[in-house]
């Protein structure tokens, strides 16, 4: 569906500050963006009650001493504009209208020091607002300033040139650049000093730049008799009828959609050399290194701290695991991630804003991670094969003395009753070694088991802080794969709204190209086709 440029930019601006917000575009490149207004000839008649009161706004733009404000005052019938040898002739903007239209303000980008307004009472110009530039060439840069912020309020510009200086290249550049949002009317001033070889080469100028036909006038404010003044002021006048000047609104409407819609594919362009995947895809490769690194090198502090909570359990031990060490390391692992973003096209500061929580918490996340699991290591040291064996062990050492008991005083009181029954002897010196013996063994081997697989409280710890760091580190990468995934998920939202906005300027970004045969002289051809 067709929108209104102002609709257009207002969704692109809200949606540069979306993008900017979620650091998914540089804040210099959405100053474009923020840059645009509503510029349009319409803004200097906001003050009347109806649009189609509006009159046509004609510029004149030359180079210094081509007799652009002559040439005005001629065409007015009236010295309004300075004309004059000193160079630069021009510094201000004259402003020339009937005195049907008020313009009690301008829009406040136009600066109003610059700006010297005048009314007439020329019915037969009172369909015009007529404005005399500053000299584009002249040696103070404001002149060049003000003539651009003046040139989107402009419907048709006069552009004077002199035989001696039809060839400008400031104005020219000008004129390239320009050329598709205006409809142009040429004139070479100062005819009696002119030669046709010059007009011809003038005109090939014109159709190289896109105008096959351009409106191209000879004058000569010394010789006005002999030059083509009156079917310039009426073609002028023939074109500021009310659809000349709603073709011109449209078709201005349209070729600033287009322009805005190839910003916008520009920036496109940029959002689809994004390679979050493969950002994924190398993040093992920059976190696998960093993390066997940390490992290794916090191990002698771990040991440390389990050597003293083996020795000295249930006190607080003053020793760092996380130090300025690993911090560099964890450091450089992340500045390397955001290095390889930024070489796939993905905003780094974006990522690495997104990245500094973990930064600055994964030290302490490590050293809590690590203490858990180390105190729940000390507590139930060794594997649960070990600390099976060890209750088995345990039971036995109990369990095997009585049993060996059981059957010692079982064999005595049974000897001594069939001693005492048969007469016979009662036991002897051997059953009472073997006895003791059996007894003694019974006893020392679970013992000796049971010393033998203890586990270390030293190896317990150890081992216990080593599995907390571990499932810290591999927290932190499940954090950093999060970071990716939401600086992801914020990237497709953005170009979704983008690709979206860029269908909305394709649609709406449509010149209407049946124009009037005046005014499709006054256009060039290029202007047809939207960038």
């Amino acid at each position: 569906m067709a929108c209104a440029y102002s609709e257009l930019l207002s969704r692109a601006q809200a949606w540069a500050d979306s993008a900017v917000s979620a650091g998914q575009l540089p804040r210099a490149r959405a100053q474009f963006l923020a840059q645009q207004a509503e510029q349009l000839p319409d803004s200097l008649f906001s003050c009347l009650g109806s649009a189609t009161e509006r009159p046509l706004v004609v510029a004149f733009l030359g180079g210094t001493g081509v007799g652009k404000s002559s040439l005005l005052n001629r065409m007015v019938g009236y010295e309004i504009a300075k004309a004059g040898v000193e160079r630069p002739t021009s510094r201000e903007v004259t402003l020339y209208h009937h005195h049907t239209f008020s313009l009690q303000r301008l829009p406040g980008d136009l600066p109003l020091a610059s700006v010297k307004i005048s009314q007439h009472n020329d019915d037969r110009n009172a369909a015009v607002v007529w404005l005399d530039m500053p000299d584009f060439d002249s040696i103070e840069l404001g002149n060049k300033r003000l003539v651009l912020q003046w040139l989107p309020h402009i419907d048709v510009l006069i552009y004077v040139v002199s035989p001696e200086r039809y060839r400008d290249n400031k104005a020219w550049q000008l004129l390239l650049a320009e050329g598709a949002k205006h409809a142009w009317l040429f004139v070479m001033n100062q005819w009696d000093r002119g030669q046709t070889v010059q007009f011809d080469d003038f005109r090939r100028q014109l159709q190289i730049a896109g105008f096959q036909q351009p409106l191209l006038y000879r004058t000569s404010c010394l010789q006005p008799e002999t030059d083509q003044f009156g079917e310039l002021l009426l073609q002028l006048h023939e074109l500021a009828g009310r659809r000349t000047i709603d073709q011109l609104a449209k078709r201005n409407e349209a070729i600033r959609i287009g322009h805005l819609g190839h910003y916008l594919r520009q920036l496109l362009s940029d959002f689809e050399r994004r390679d979050y995947q493969g950002l994924l895809n190398s993040l093992d490769d920059v976190w696998q290194p960093c993390q066997r690194d940390l490992l290794d090198g916090l191990a002698w502090p771990a040991q440390q701290l389990a050597n003293f909570w083996a020795a000295h359990p249930g006190q607080k031990a003053d020793i760092r695991l996380w130090d300025e060490w690993a911090q560099s390391r964890l450091s450089d692992a992340l500045d390397e991630l955001v290095l390889q973003a930024v070489q796939t096209g993905i905003p780094g500061k974006s990522l690495k804003d997104a990245l500094q929580p973990i930064r600055d918490h994964a030290g302490k996340s490590l050293g809590a991670h690590a203490e858990v699991t180390g105190r729940q290591a000390l507590l139930n040291p060794g594997g649960g094969l070990r600390r099976g064996v060890l209750k088995f062990i345990l039971f036995a050492e109990a369990a095997l003395p009585l049993s060996a008991l059981s059957w010692v005083g079982y064999q005595v009181f049974s000897q001594y009753y069939q001693g005492v029954v048969n007469g016979s002897g009662y036991l002897g010196l051997d059953f009472a070694v073997h006895s003791v013996l059996l007894i003694g063994i019974s006893w020392l081997l679970p013992f000796f088991l049971h010393k033998k697989l203890q586990p270390s409280l030293n190896r317990a710890g150890f081992r216990g802080l080593q599995k907390g760091m571990a499932l810290a580190l591999a927290a932190v990468a499940a954090e950093l794969k999060q970071v990716i995934a939401s600086e992801r998920e914020a990237y497709t939202v953005s170009r979704r709204q983008l690709s979206d906005l860029i269908e909305s300027c394709t649609a709406s970004a449509v010149i209407d190209t049946e124009q009037s045969g005046l005014l499709a002289r006054a256009l060039p051809e290029s202007g047809d086709r939207v960038v």
